[in-house]
C-alpha cells in the first residue's frame, strides 16, 4: 500500500489557483480522445527528455484508459533514453518513413506533445498540417500555434511538458495518480528531471509537489538519475573534455561564453543525437558568465542553443538573431551560413543586444 497522501486536497487548489490549469482542460482533453479510435502522440525533432518522456507517460496512460495509440517521432532519441523505449514502440520517422506516414495517414486524432509551432516537428509538418484529424497541443513553450490545434493545453510557467501532463492526468485521475502505470510515473519524472537539469533550473513549488508524488508513487530516482546521467559513451565524454579544454570561448566583457562543434570534430568523437545536451549549460559555471550558447554543425545548417541565469531573455534574442524561440532562460534556433563565420556573428549579435538593452 502506498502511503497516504497529504496533499490530496491541498495540491489541486493550489496548482488551479496558480492557473497552470484550467478546470476544464481534463474534461475536454478525456472527451476527446475517448471519442478517437486512431490515435498518434508526436514530439519535437532531436527528442531529448521531456519529449519522450511525456510521449511514452501518455501512450502508457491513455492505455489505461483504454485508448491504443502509436508514437511518431522525427528523428532519433538519444541513446541514455533507450530505457523509456525498451519494447521499441516509438515509430521514428528517419528510419521508417512509410511506417510513420501510415500511421499518421490513419489518425483520427493527433497529440503534440513539447513543441509550439508546427514548423519543430521538421519533415513530419506538411503531413500533420494537411491531416483532417483533430489536433491536440500539450507544451510549455511560449506562443503555441493556437490556429493548427482543435485543443491547446499550455503554460509557460511549469518545469517541462512531463509536469503540465502530470497535472493534467492527475485531474484525469480526481485528484490521484495512484493507477498510473509505472512506465508513466518514471517517464514522467525523466521529463521533469532532465528539462530541469536535475532541479538546478525552472523549479517552481508545484515541481516539487510533483515530483513528492511521483516518488510516493514507487520512481526510484536514484536509478532514473544514473541511467540518465550515467549512460553515455566514453566518446561523449571525450567530445565533453575536447569541448571545455579546446573550443569554449569566454567573452568576460560581455559575461557570455559559447562553443562551436563542427560537423568534422562530431563526426572524430562518434556523435550520436544527445551527445552534447547539456554542454550548453556549462560555460554558466564560470564566475561572471550569465549567458551561454552552443552552436552544432548539420548538414544544412547550425544547430543553436542558448542559456542565460539572469533577466537576459534568450528568447527574444533568438527570434532576432538565429530563426528560433523558447523560454525566457533557454531557447534554441538555427543559422544558415558557414560554421567559420558563427562566432563573429553571435558576438557581433550579443553586443547589439546587450546595447539596445
Amino acid at each position: 500500500m502506498r502511503p497516504h497522501n497529504i496533499f490530496s486536497i491541498f495540491v489541486p487548489t493550489f496548482f488551479l489557483m496558480k492557473g497552470y490549469l484550467k478546470r476544464n482542460s481534463a474534461d475536454n482533453f478525456k472527451k476527446v480522445v475517448n471519442s478517437a479510435t486512431s490515435v498518434v502522440i508526436l514530439t519535437h525533432t532531436n527528442p531529448d527528455g521531456d519529449a519522450l518522456g511525456s510521449v511514452i507517460a501518455l501512450k502508457s496512460y491513455l492505455s489505461t484508459l483504454g485508448v491504443r495509440s502509436r508514437i511518431v517521432v522525427p528523428n532519433p532519441y538519444p541513446k541514455n533514453l533507450k530505457f523509456l523505449d525498451s519494447d521499441g514502440d516509438v515509430i521514428i520517422y528517419s528510419w521508417k518513413k512509410e511506417s510513420a506516414e501510415r500511421v499518421i495517414k490513419s489518425a483520427d486524432l493527433i497529440i503534440a506533445l513539447d513543441f509550439n509551432q508546427l514548423k519543430r516537428i521538421d519533415d513530419l509538418e506538411p503531413l500533420v498540417r494537411n491531416s483532417s484529424a483533430k489536433k491536440i497541443l500539450i507544451d510549455h513553450h511560449p506562443l503555441p500555434e493556437k490556429e493548427a490545434f482543435d485543443l491547446v493545453i499550455s503554460n509557460t510557467e511549469v518545469s517541462s511538458t512531463c509536469e503540465l501532463l502530470f497535472w493534467l492526468i492527475r485531474e484525469m485521475e480526481d485528484g490521484s495518480i495512484n493507477r498510473i502505470p509505472d512506465i508513466s510515473a518514471q517517464s514522467l519524472y525523466v521529463g521533469m528531471m532532465t528539462d530541469t537539469n536535475n532541479f538546478s533550473n525552472s523549479v517552481e513549488a508545484g515541481t516539487f509537489l510533483m515530483s513528492y508524488e511521483l516518488l510516493l508513487h514507487g520512481v526510484d530516482k536514484e536509478t532514473l538519475q544514473l541511467k540518465v546521467f550515467a549512460g553515455f559513451t566514453e566518446e561523449r565524454m571525450r567530445l565533453m573534455g575536447h569541448s571545455l579544454l579546446n573550443k569554449m570561448k569566454i567573452l568576460p566583457e560581455l559575461g557570455a561564453g559559447y562553443i562551436i562543434l563542427t560537423k568534422s570534430e562530431l563526426d572524430e568523437f562518434k556523435f550520436l543525437e544527445g551527445d552534447s545536451e547539456g554542454f550548453v549549460n556549462m560555460p554558466l559555471n564560470i564566475y561572471g558568465i550569465t549567458i551561454s550558447a552552443l552552436f552544432t554543425e548539420k548538414d544544412e545548417h547550425i544547430r543553436v542553443s542558448l542559456r542565460s541565469s539572469d533577466d537576459f531573455s534568450v528568447n527574444q534574442f533568438s527570434r532576432k538573431y538565429f530563426n528560433g524561440a523558447g523560454h525566457e532562460r533557454a531557447a534554441g534556433g538555427r543559422l544558415y551560413i558557414p560554421v567559420e563565420e558563427v562566432g563573429e556573428y553571435f558576438e557581433e549579435s550579443l553586443r547589439k543586444e546587450l546595447e539596445a538593452n
